[in-house]
């Protein structure tokens, strides 16, 4: 339950104010007051006012007491507005979605013939690409919920190679073009992956790894062109609120330019970065350790443990209800995850494995416990745990094993989970609150552009387990719905935590990072369907107003 600051509040913030009590007119860069603030202190307090100086939090406190101790160049009166610490997307892909805004969306799409319609009008408006791709395209929401096949796209586009990727990344349609140029035929065979051949040829369908020889065909964007679409991304963070994202999954060079637009500050988002397990990647940071400036940390690898649901790519302990001869598969030997698992752990990184199905939870949640061993500060961290059997939940909280999850993805995936699952397994997917309980922390993100970049869609998600339409009456499977503490504390203090940055950043604290987001309403009292229509009036990272709403 949330506390009113009172006269103790906390033990630092007496001391301070004893220091300090003498001076008046303290100077300070910035004070907020008349505001609501949710600090996400370990107590969970409110106040009503904190001042900041070089780019930290100074103190915290009343509005009439911090407003007689400090004179601030800059003061906001926040009219009353709730004030939160600002948000952090505990797993996303930053940079994919930065790369996005220059393709397709196909985000939406309620068929596959309005799929055709929107890549044609991106063809016109786009002449010039030698590749056609978009993104966003998912089959159950669709009348016939079957993978769609290359044969108009052969016909619509018979020179110019297409890729469109499925919403979860783990599936891709492409027409002949592409696969002529990527050398891919119905014999080829990809460990990890799935090349989808019927009557003896390819259909189109690319499953996980079978899409990588199709992808390294496409040139890069310029790092000019990419620059700008990092920036066009940053500012869309801003508008919703983030100030930190979890990027899953970097090569060395997208990492680099990173830190370069950083350093220049062309960049000014916070990103936590796991590395893509390549042999680059290991070869030098293994050799150098983990890097850190204030916007850039790099200490954990994001490895890919299995592939979607939605394209039944999951590895499943007992075949899909609704694919009696398919079990879904991991994307390698079991033998290579032990062996990269205890390469991480010799070098001190992070291991962060996306599993999605029962099975590929189990399998690396038992690599991970014979090398943690038992309670440990490891933060190893499983992303996505969607389909835990109840005899593995246990084991998070044995080995202090992180599970990152996406609001998002349980009420995207409600209208056909039960589908592959069936009624009994599917009980035991997007179990938030039982695996919260294990380790009493639960971080979460948004998987954008997966799911949508708005961290409030998941906050609702997460406490009402509705979608944008407020379906289903009731929620869906509410056992496992969080408190709205729990969900303000998974998008701040708990995903800090994961981050190894609990200290820096996550709560409106003295001494921390001055990361915090005004909102027009109060996503702590309102009615849940109101939630996703709440706007960002303002974001600060640092103290500095990197967003207002116009």
């Amino acid at each position: 339950m949330t506390k009113k600051w009172g006269s103790l509040g906390l033990s630092a913030l007496v001391s301070l104010s004893l220091l300090s009590s003498c001076s008046q007119g303290t100077k300070a860069d910035l004070l907020v007051y008349n505001a609501t603030v949710y600090t996400v202190n370990p107590q969970f307090e409110k106040a009503e006012a904190f001042a900041v100086a070089d780019g930290k939090i100074l103190e915290v406190g009343t509005s009439e007491t911090l407003r007689k101790k400090y004179k601030a160049a800059q003061e906001v009166d926040a009219q009353g507005k709730p004030v939160y610490p600002g948000l952090i997307d505990a797993h996303a892909h930053f940079y994919g979605y930065a790369t996005g805004l220059r393709e397709a969306n196909l985000v939406g799409t309620i068929s596959f013939a309005e799929v055709l319609q929107r890549l044609q009008t991106h063809r016109q408006k786009h002449p010039e690409v030698t590749w056609l791709v978009g993104r966003g395209w998912d089959q159950n929401d669709w009348q016939v919920k079957q993978f769609p096949t290359k044969d108009t796209l052969d016909q619509l586009f018979p020179d110019t190679p297409v890729v469109i990727e499925r919403v979860d990344g783990h599936a891709y349609l492409v027409n002949q073009k592409a696969l002529d140029l990527s050398g891919i035929t119905a014999q080829t065979k990809v460990n990890g992956g799935l090349v989808e051949v019927k009557n003896g040829q390819p259909t189109g369908i690319l499953v996980d790894k079978a899409g990588d020889q199709v992808f390294s065909m496409i040139p890069a964007p310029s790092a000019k062109e990419m620059t700008e679409a990092l920036k066009q991304a940053e500012q869309n963070l801003f508008a919703v609120g983030i100030t930190t994202v979890v990027d899953a999954g970097l090569p060395k060079s997208s990492v680099n330019l990173l830190d370069s637009l950083q350093k220049k500050e062309e960049l000014r988002v916070r990103v936590y970065a796991m590395l893509s397990p390549t042999p680059e990647n290991k070869s030098h940071y293994f050799k150098n350790g983990p890097y850190t400036t204030d916007r850039l940390n790099i200490r954990s690898f994001k490895v890919y443990g299995d592939g979607a649901l939605g394209s039944r790519g999951a590895c499943l302990l007992h075949p899909y209800s609704d694919r009696p001869n398919e079990t879904g598969f991991l994307l390698e030997t079991v033998q290579e995850y032990k062996d990269l698992a205890a390469e991480l752990y010799e070098h001190n990184f992070q291991m962060n494995t996306h599993a999605i199905g029962d099975s590929a939870n189990r399998v690396i949640l038992q690599i991970y416990g014979n090398l943690l061993k038992g309670k440990n500060d490891r933060r190893w961290r499983i992303e996505h745990a969607q389909v835990v059997n109840p005899q593995d939940v246990p084991l998070f909280g044995k080995y202090s094993i992180l599970p990152s999850v996406q609001p998002t993805h349980a009420t995207s995936d409600m209208y056909w989970a039960s589908e592959r699952l069936g009624l009994d397994r599917v009980k035991h997917a997007y179990a938030f609150k039982a695996l919260l309980q294990q380790n009493n922390m639960i971080p979460l993100g948004s998987d954008f552009p997966v799911e949508h970049i708005n961290p409030l869609y998941g906050f609702h998600a997460a406490i009402a387990r509705q979608d944008a339409k407020n379906y289903p009456d009731g929620g869906f499977q509410m056992e496992n719905a969080l408190t709205r503490e729990e969900a303000l504390r998974g998008t701040t203090i708990w995903a800090a935590y994961a981050n190894f940055e609990e200290k820096q950043k996550g709560s409106i604290e003295p001494g921390k990072m001055a990361d915090f987001v005004i909102l027009e309403q109060d996503i702590m009292t309102i009615k849940p369907e109101a939630i996703r229509d709440v706007k960002v009036v303002s974001t600060y990272l640092n103290g500095e107003k990197v967003y207002g709403a116009k």
